[in-house]
């Protein structure tokens, strides 16, 4: 598990170094719309063909002019180089840090400016059947990293019959007690093949965003198929990269 790849967007300033390897074992994670014949628990899609060193990722950040280097994944923070390109992207290159989504495992972390979290479920056997992990210490380190003074932002995969629109009032509520102003993004669940829920309709994703913004008063949605899932850069020009190591 480790850094594999970096993209840089020109035009909005900022790389993303990708991670591969997850600590999560979600069956519906959206990863496996990509995924190989050698997918394998918690590596959702290939294998890539080699990891960069952490020389190789420092020189890449350094071959272009940003603001910000973001972290994606799988699972960003299971990188065991992370630290030390946070701290090189912070300290060297002096711009601004951010998981890009993270599962929440680990936070905070030493010179990280923000981070998109995904909380999966209010429920606890509900995240447990999901994730393989309990609750609490997402939640947990959420929290801390609200204190540590994180710009934190959160999303949610709205799945009719597993997460549904009480869950998602819960993480809202949950949240609001944090501050009503943390970001919030429900994001229609795009069926993968092999498990047995459905993409929600416009109409229940509404319904999942009225009641979160009972509490919250930044709540976006999005409920994309799996074709606009896998062809971003054509909806959202944040996603036109391209590839520097």
């Amino acid at each position: 598990m480790a850094f594999y790849k970096i993209t840089h967007n020109e035009k909005h300033r900022f790389a993303t170094v990708h991670n591969y390897g997850c600590t999560f074992r979600c069956p519906i994670c959206s990863y496996k719309l990509r995924s190989g014949p050698d997918g394998r628990p918690g590596h959702a899609y290939p294998a890539p063909e080699r990891f960069l060193s952490l020389e190789e990722v420092c020189n890449a950040l350094s071959s272009v002019d940003v603001d910000r280097v973001n972290f994606m994944g799988g699972e960003p923070t299971v990188a065991p180089d992370l630290p030390a390109v946070l701290e090189f992207a912070r300290r060297t290159l002096g711009v601004r840090t951010a998981l890009g989504h993270t599962n929440g495992s680990r936070l905070p972390l030493p010179n990280l400016d923000a981070a998109n979290v995904g909380l999966k479920a209010w429920d606890e056997g509900v995240h447990l059947q999901y994730t393989g992990r309990p609750k609490a210490l997402i939640f947990d380190n959420f929290a801390a990293a609200v204190d540590a003074g994180l710009d934190m932002r959160a999303n949610v995969v709205f799945v009719p019959g597993l997460v549904d629109v009480d869950q998602v009032e819960a993480i809202a509520a949950w949240l609001a007690g944090l501050s009503p102003e943390i970001p919030f993004h429900i994001m229609g669940y795009i069926p993968v093949p092999g498990q047995p829920y459905a993409r929600p309709t416009a109409e229940q994703v509404d319904r999942a965003v009225a009641a979160s913004r009972r509490h919250l008063a930044n709540v976006a949605s999005s409920r994309l198929d799996s074709s606009e899932a896998l062809s971003l850069s054509k909806r959202d020009d944040r996603f036109d990269v391209r590839r520097i190591a």
